[in-house]
């Protein structure tokens, strides 16, 4: 083993926080682009839907049920995935989770129901582990003073994937280039390249010494700190308004709520676009000032005043502007994922990832069903859908962005500013 790869090995402390670990940032890379894969996938199935449903000769509510298993199991292995990387390291966390993608998109395409329903199982129990995974080695690889630069680079892959996976596999799909069994053979290829280089690449951390004992310490550190709970809070009420406004509720918004025509794959992919900027110049600007709390702030301010441009002056400014703006504003919503790091000890780091992601995940869960009876209560006994009916719903965010910047005050501000 050479020097590098022994100096690898135990987590960066003291001086060595301030470095940067090449090693640990090229195994970040391949774990950014797993990331970006595994985000396609996730938004992949919505626009092939129909050829899909045709192949397997079910129906809208079956094809939804199946597309749905894909959150059960990624918010449970989003949980676990904290103390595999704490336990065991990312070598093995990260290589799982790109191996259980890589099969999971074989099985979907195989043609019948069971396996597809298996197939989207395992897409969702790998992505479960792609992001913490990302986060726990932008950890080992970033000076602490770019932290928070570093996770909104990993989210930016991630957005830009969900953008590709809207608007560019939508007309690769369209226009037969592939068909949709195709498509996800192509992917599982991809994954495998990705696997073979996570493997070979990403090093050997202290974690990675096997101890099973005490499995629920990490959990009780995290779960016991009071400011978890307001990070992830915080985090949850940032990513209403696009895990449930936009990707669950986007497409009607746009069709019945505002009439649109056939741009509406391309208007619903702004707001990933947005991302793509925002998660990073955001990140950035708040190691730049050494303050978390400030960038927050402002930034759920901007959601709350391009949000309601959107919803209730939709003609006030051009659509895919306000879209673009809007996702780059909610790109702050990656800063709590670094404070919640901070407020807990090293030796937890990943564990707190996957707390706050579970969170997450779990309360756009259960608040995507809640909206979606609110809109069917809202519709009224003939189920219409128009603008006024999105617009007396879109409440819900509105409540939940007040919410978040009220916390925010109370949270611990952990900006390398009040640190040093």
């Amino acid at each position: 083993m050479n020097q590098e790869s022994r100096a690898s090995v135990s987590p960066p402390s003291g001086k060595e926080s301030n470095l940067l670990n090449k090693t640990f940032v090229i195994a970040w890379l391949i774990c950014a682009i797993f990331y970006f894969v595994q985000y396609a996938l996730r938004s992949a199935p919505s626009i092939m839907q129909t050829e899909i449903i045709a192949t397997l000769q079910i129906s809208k509510v079956e094809m939804a049920g199946i597309i749905g298993l894909y959150f059960y199991s990624y918010a449970f292995f989003a949980l676990v995935s904290g103390v595999l990387l704490d336990r065991i390291g990312p070598r093995f966390t990260a290589s799982l989770g790109i191996i259980l993608v890589a099969i999971g998109c074989v099985l979907f395409c195989s043609g019948t129901v069971i396996t597809a329903q298996s197939g989207r199982f395992l897409q969702g129990a790998g992505s479960g582990l792609a992001f913490t995974s990302a986060v726990f080695l932008a950890t080992r690889g970033f000076p602490k003073k770019w932290l928070a630069t570093a996770v909104g680079m990993t989210q930016c892959f991630g957005m830009l994937g969900g953008f590709m996976g809207q608007a560019v596999v939508s007309p690769i799909i369209k226009n037969q280039i592939l068909t949709w069994q195709m498509f996800w053979m192509v992917a599982a290829g991809v994954l495998a390249v990705i696997f073979f280089a996570s493997v070979f690449i990403t090093p050997r951390t202290r974690e990675g010494k096997i101890d099973w004992t005490g499995l629920s310490h990490p959990y009780l550190v995290v779960l016991k700190n009071p400011q978890s709970y307001i990070c992830a809070f915080i985090g949850a009420m940032m990513f209403l308004p696009t895990n449930v406004g936009n990707i669950a509720w986007g497409n009607q918004f746009l069709q019945e709520g505002l009439s649109a025509s056939n741009d509406v794959a391309l208007r619903l992919a702004m707001v990933p676009l947005g991302w793509v900027v925002g998660c990073p110049v955001l990140g950035y600007l708040s190691d730049v000032i050494g303050r978390r709390k400030p960038v927050v702030m402002g930034s759920i301010i901007a959601m709350g005043i391009t949000g309601g441009l959107i919803v209730y002056l939709p003609n006030a400014m051009p659509p895919y502007i306000m879209g673009f703006l809007f996702g780059v504003a909610s790109g702050a919503a990656m800063i709590p994922y670094t404070m919640i790091k901070e407020v807990n000890p090293d030796e937890v780091k990943g564990t707190a990832t996957g707390v706050i992601n579970f969170f997450v995940f779990v309360i756009s869960a259960i608040m995507t069903n809640l909206f979606s009876i609110l809109i069917d209560h809202l519709a009224g006994a003939e189920g219409q859908l128009n603008l006024k009916v999105f617009q007396n719903a879109d409440i819900v965010f509105v409540v939940g962005l007040i919410l978040a910047f009220i916390m925010t005050i109370f949270v611990r501000e952990t900006g390398s500013r009040v640190k040093g």
